[in-house]
C-alpha cells in the first residue's frame, strides 16, 4: 500500500511525462543525440542498460549515442504504460516492433524524475524477447 500522501497518475503529471516521453521518442527515431543526451539526467548515477550494452552514468550514455549506428531507427510502439507517483516520479514501459528485429519483441522501462530543468531519465532497460519459440 503507498503513503496516502502519495498519489497515482494524476493527470496533470501524467501528461507531462507523456509529452516528455513522445519527445524521447522522436528524438530517437531521428538520431537527435542532443535532445536524447538532454532528456537523461546528467549524473554518474544514471544508468542505461540496452540490448546489447550497460551504460553506467551519463558519460558512458553520451559515448553510446555518439558511437551507435543511426540507421534503422524507426520502430512501432504498443502497449505504452505511464504511471505517476506523486508530483516528481514516473515509469514508462512501452513494446516495440523493428523490421530489424524479425521475431523479436522490444521492451523499454524508463524510471523519470522530475528536475529542476524538467523530467530527466534516471534509469532505463530495453532488451528483447524471442517469439519464434
Amino acid at each position: 500500500m503507498l503513503s496516502p500522501q502519495l498519489q497515482m497518475n494524476i493527470p496533470n503529471v501524467v501528461e507531462e511525462v507523456k509529452a516528455a516521453f513522445k519527445r524521447y521518442e522522436q528524438a530517437l527515431m531521428t538520431n537527435n543525440i542532443t535532445v536524447l543526451d538532454e532528456l537523461f539526467f546528467n549524473s554518474p548515477s544514471t544508468i542505461r542498460y540496452g540490448a546489447g550494452e550497460e551504460s553506467i552514468g551519463y558519460q558512458a550514455i553520451q559515448d553510446f549515442r555518439k558511437g551507435r549506428n543511426p540507421s534503422n531507427l524507426s520502430r512501432d510502439l504498443q502497449n505504452t504504460i505511464i504511471t505517476t507517483y506523486g508530483q516528481d516520479f514516473a515509469v514508462a514501459s512501452t513494446e516495440f516492433t523493428r523490421t530489424t528485429l524479425l521475431n523479436k519483441l522490444g521492451r523499454q522501462q524508463q524510471t523519470w524524475v522530475r528536475t529542476c530543468e524538467g523530467w530527466r531519465i534516471v534509469a532505463a532497460h530495453v532488451s528483447t524477447r524471442d517469439l519464434s519459440r
